[in-house]
């Protein structure tokens, strides 16, 4: 059977062009916009998808940030004429698996095909050898050793194997997607559909035909019935990321749902039930804006039934090891590099940084390091230039006893002397005052007193 390729572009003589040249080889769709693109995976099964940057109502780049979020989703290479270094980049920051610019090289284009079609075959091999294995099951790949993880852990367990709706909190990168899945992986709908929706990715009405599909008809361009991710999750999940973003109209018919359990499509009057489990996520205060008057109180309670607050990872550091020795691994193998481990003191500082986009800015942090990487250890030097920096403001000049516990640190990734003389040095720099040493470290006076404790360090208030 020939891969498919689908080919989205507002311009005919593009996507007619590039069609006649690859038809040969592939099976090739066509749509005019991003919507009927979305129309079209749906209801088939694509391998690659090449897309153009600027169209009208959803562009490339919002149709990127939907499409990479599904289960099994299609590589996407983007295509514009408005060539530059920062399109590239935000391009693979939102999911794309590569770039190209117009007028396209059809060679490199058939090049990157094939590459993407290996790095499909790979990726689906692997998450099938996973799903075997049980490696993608509850909680079993998500790092975190920290108190505050654990108790997370433990709720999760609690609520993952009933109907509560559960109301995922925290900033960007804090794993919402990937504790949403697992409360999934540890159900009884396990086996049924897992399915994500980014709101803020998508305005009122694409947003509406997104959740609840439309009819033929239904509005221009509406040319065949497009099922929805309620009617696609049935008997299983839907997690809604950014839940804060969507206007009062649709709030309305979610609340609908929620309670009644049955929907119409857009531009339909047919009534369909749904046995769905709703999952919600937001980095935005809610209670905030039900006070404000711009998202409603009934609703909020409705999703609020359980809230899982996901910490920020400048309040969890001890978690930072554990997840540099995970994310080392996997990032080293996919990118066939050998990197046997990281030096104290590159640890010592990737600790002691704040960690704005959490997580998902340590991964890329560590990505970038082993890509660049100049050995098969990392050291200082490897560590990005503007995280050193950042650390170096913050902290000036490392505490003598600091130093020397990090230099004789045997193991690369030894925890517990790593902690212990971050916390040294901040008592140094502070002069032994535990309020100002706390405040230094990002963590509690008392989780500073019980870790003094911990270490066998005294000193002075």
């Amino acid at each position: 059977m020939k891969p498919t390729i689908l080919i989205i572009d507002d311009e005919r003589n593009t996507r007619e062009g590039i069609k006649l040249a690859l038809e040969d080889k592939y099976t090739v769709l066509l749509a005019e916009d991003a919507l009927r693109g979305l129309a079209i995976l749906t209801e088939k099964k694509v391998d690659i998808v090449l897309t153009d940057l600027r169209m009208p109502g959803m562009d490339g780049m919002d149709f990127t940030r939907e499409v990479s979020s599904w289960e099994d989703h299609p590589l996407i290479i983007m295509l514009t004429a408005y060539g530059s270094v920062q399109t590239a980049v935000e391009a693979m920051k939102n999911g794309a698996y590569d770039y190209l610019t117009k007028p396209v090289n059809l060679d490199n284009l058939e090049m990157m095909i094939e590459r993407g079609l290996e790095t499909q075959r790979l990726r689906r091999e692997n998450e099938a050898l996973r799903q075997k294995l049980g490696q993608q099951q509850g909680l079993d790949n998500i790092i975190g050793n920290s108190k505050v993880m654990q108790d997370i852990f433990d709720t999760v367990r609690q609520v993952a194997d009933t109907r509560t709706t559960v109301l995922l909190t925290g900033e960007s990168g804090t794993g919402k997607e990937v504790f949403a899945r697992a409360i999934h992986q540890l159900s009884s709908r396990a086996k049924k559909p897992f399915i994500a929706l980014h709101c803020a990715a998508l305005n009122e009405n694409l947003l509406e035909s997104e959740l609840f599909g439309h009819e033929k008809g239904a509005f221009t361009g509406a040319n065949e019935r497009v099922i929805g991710r309620f009617e696609h999750a049935d008997g299983g999940t839907l997690f809604l990321d950014e839940i804060g973003e969507i206007t009062p109209s649709t709030q309305v018919k979610l609340l609908r749902v929620l309670d009644t359990h049955t929907f119409e499509r857009v531009g339909g009057n047919t009534t369909i039930e749904v046995d769905v489990r709703l999952l919600a996520a937001t980095n935005r205060d809610l209670k905030a804006m039900v006070a404000e008057g711009t998202f409603r109180e009934d609703l909020y309670y409705r999703l609020n039934v359980v809230n899982l607050v996901l910490p920020p990872l400048r309040e969890r550091p001890e978690d930072i090891p554990p997840l540099l020795n995970h994310f080392l691994q996997h990032t080293a193998a996919e990118n066939n590099k050998q990197i046997d481990g990281i030096t104290g003191d590159a640890v010592k500082v990737l600790m002691a940084h704040t960690w704005p986009g959490n997580v998902r800015e340590l991964r890329n942090c560590v990505e970038r390091m082993v890509v660049f990487a100049r050995g098969a250890t990392l050291t200082l030097n490897d560590v990005p230039a503007n995280i050193r920096q950042a650390v170096s403001d913050q902290f000036q000049a490392p505490a003598e006893e600091a130093a020397a516990e990090l230099a004789a640190s045997e193991n690369h990734l030894d925890i517990k002397a790593n902690e212990r003389a971050l916390i040294l040095q901040a008592l140094a720099e502070c002069k032994g005052n535990r309020s100002q040493a706390a405040k230094k470290l990002n963590i509690s006076r008392r989780t500073l007193h019980r870790k003094l404790n911990q270490y066998g360090i005294t000193g002075n208030n």
